[in-house]
């Protein structure tokens, strides 16, 4: 499976946010979105999740299920949590695992793998910003998914939860799937490449 980007534009307010941007992705890898404030590092990933249009170029998947849209495949964690804070932890995680439909893993062990088991009945506004992130990261175990996209995903974790999300992102590479991050953060994933958006946007 290979996700490719064919000189793909974006405008807003008739403003390029980018333009003729081409990258690749092989599944078992990761790209790694950097570059400033503005660069379009969001915008991307909201392409890619199908919840912006290109204005020009095309997103192709090689390899995939030729009756599902590159979209229909991706889990999107964007940088807000989408919680709702007046339900429990695991009725947040029960939500997400009803919308997105069953297949993943037990709403008890995505809870363990970032470390809220011993939260699951408390009342998500009660969690810290820290435990707020692993709630909302913890969805993408929760259904199957090839592509990850996630949008500062080690934003507010400590050294534990940074542990566990390389751990998750390591076995979706390790079972095929591939890995889209937008982060100003340094992240240490296998298999990764770094696309830095901007006035020269370029894959390192």
């Amino acid at each position: 499976m290979k996700l490719i980007a064919d000189k793909l534009s974006v405008l807003r307010d008739s403003r390029p946010i980018f333009a003729g941007l081409s990258f690749a992705v092989e599944a078992g890898s990761s790209l790694i979105l950097r570059g400033p404030n503005g660069a379009g590092k969001t915008t991307l990933l909201r392409l890619i999740a199908g919840l912006l249009p290109a204005s020009a170029g095309r997103l192709l998947l090689e390899g995939g299920p030729a009756e599902r849209s590159v979209s229909e495949l991706c889990h999107y964690v964007g940088h807000l949590n989408a919680i709702k804070p007046t339900l429990t932890v695991a009725e947040n995680a029960r939500f997400w695992q009803r919308f997105l439909g069953d297949g993943g893993q037990h709403v008890e062990d995505a809870l363990a793998a970032f470390g809220l088991a011993a939260l699951s009945d408390i009342p998500a506004a009660y969690l810290s910003a820290g435990q707020k992130r692993r709630l909302a990261l913890a969805r993408v175990l929760l259904a199957p998914r090839a592509i990850w996209l996630l949008d500062e995903p080690a934003a507010a974790l400590d050294q534990d939860a940074e542990a566990a999300l390389s751990a998750a992102v390591t076995a979706r590479l390790a079972a095929g799937g591939l890995v889209i991050a937008a982060t100003h953060q340094p992240l240490p994933w296998p298999h990764a490449h770094v696309l830095r958006l901007g006035p020269s946007a370029r894959v390192a």
